[in-house]
């Protein structure tokens, strides 16, 4: 892959912005991406906009990315509309990275937005149930299509601890690491820390998941400016990136062989990495996917948890913005916010949270279940490795 560059990036505070458009929202990054990479608006070639759940909860489908930038610096560019679940803006980044890469253009954004909060609560939970195969018989036989996700994390929380003799209070721990790293980040939907014991007492969704180990809904926008051309101050390049769909069955294979296929470009291990983002949609989550991706071996992530190593100050820090469950997870800007934490800790600036003197950072997001038995399998992963170069 020819080496392609990030030189800015952009994003509003993840939260519940109800009389806020998304359009504000997605001009916010914009904005603020372009000034960070120093580009004008008319210099964009390419723009990838990254939105998941528009068309179900407020009714707009098709051009949502047109419409979002029609008042703004990126108004009448070459755009296209990204729906790919919760991998929807790390999709888009993808083709922004491909945009550049082929010589189409020198400089690409991309940009993941989305509005979930909505006066019918339902309307973000009906969106999230068609991230499935609506016509496999599990779901009829779900008593809640609503929780349906949560369902598949709690299996996978099940079968994680009988696998490797995780406790519960291993959960707990990986939740309250990313609560901490939330209350140390501005852009954070919640920033309010919470200790293990507080997780564990917090409302059970599906069992072993409680509230607080779980992502919530909300707005927000982030944005990711890609070049061709090496940035003159502190270069942060894309040395490895990889999107993969789910087969049947396969379960968390999907997350190891696209993982493998990133690093492999990166000529890097997981093990390299000095901070990761990952998909926690459910605390439980992080410690599969670490192991998944190779970061470490097979029931050593819970380990580490509970010795605080997954910290921002720990020996392999993860999910330093706070991650799903502090930071946000509007879904369809999921995947960019990795990118934009990425970003700015190996820029050193994330103040109290910076993990020190980090170099290489890898991004793991996922989104939707192709099939739902049990371990369960994503609909597409997207695994991004960035280095301080």
């Amino acid at each position: 892959m020819d080496t392609t560059y990030i030189a800015g990036v952009g994003m509003t505070r993840f939260g519940k912005f109800r009389d806020t458009p998304l359009s504000d929202l997605a001009n916010q990054a914009v904005d603020e991406a372009l000034s960070d990479a120093g580009v004008r608006g008319e210099d964009v070639g390419f723009v990838a906009f990254g939105n998941a759940t528009s068309a179900v909860i407020s009714g707009q489908a098709m051009i949502q990315g047109q419409l979002a930038l029609l008042d703004g610096q990126l108004a009448g560019a070459r755009a296209v509309n990204v729906e790919n679940a919760c991998a929807s803006s790390s999709s888009a980044l993808h083709l922004a990275m491909m945009a550049v890469a082929s010589g189409s253009c020198d400089v690409a954004v991309a940009l993941g937005a989305e509005k979930m909060s909505h006066p019918e609560k339902s309307r973000a939970f009906d969106a999230l149930g068609r991230a499935i195969d609506i016509n496999d018989p599990a779901v009829a036989e779900s008593p809640s299509r609503n929780s349906i996700f949560m369902d598949l994390y709690a299996q996978e929380a099940r079968r994680y601890a009988a696998d490797t003799g995780a406790p519960v209070e291993a959960f707990a721990q990986v939740a309250a690491t990313v609560h901490l790293h939330g209350s140390l980040n501005p852009n954070a939907q919640y920033r309010d820390p919470h200790t293990a014991e507080e997780i564990l007492q917090s409302r059970t969704i599906v069992d072993p998941l409680t509230l607080l180990m779980c992502s919530p809904i909300g707005d927000g926008a982030a944005a990711v400016v890609v070049t061709r051309d090496r940035p003159s101050t502190a270069p942060i390049a894309i040395t490895g990136a990889a999107l993969r769909s789910g087969r049947r069955r396969e379960g968390g294979q999907l997350v190891t062989r696209t993982a493998q296929a990133a690093l492999e470009q990166a000529g890097r291990r997981a093990s390299d990495a000095d901070v990761i983002e990952l998909h926690d949609a459910a605390s439980p989550a992080a410690l599969v996917i670490l192991e998944e991706i190779g970061a470490v071996g097979h029931g050593e992530a819970w380990k580490l948890a509970m010795e605080n190593e997954l910290r921002y100050d720990g020996r392999l820090p993860v999910n330093t913005s706070g991650g799903l469950i502090s930071r946000g997870h509007p879904v369809g800007a999921t995947g960019a916010a990795q990118i934009v934490e990425l970003f700015d800790q190996l820029r050193g600036r994330t103040g109290d949270r910076q993990v020190a003197d980090a170099h290489i950072a890898l991004a793991q997001n996922a989104g939707g279940a192709v099939t739902l038995d049990d371990p369960y399998t994503a609909a597409v992963c997207a695994v991004t490795i960035l280095e301080r170069v």
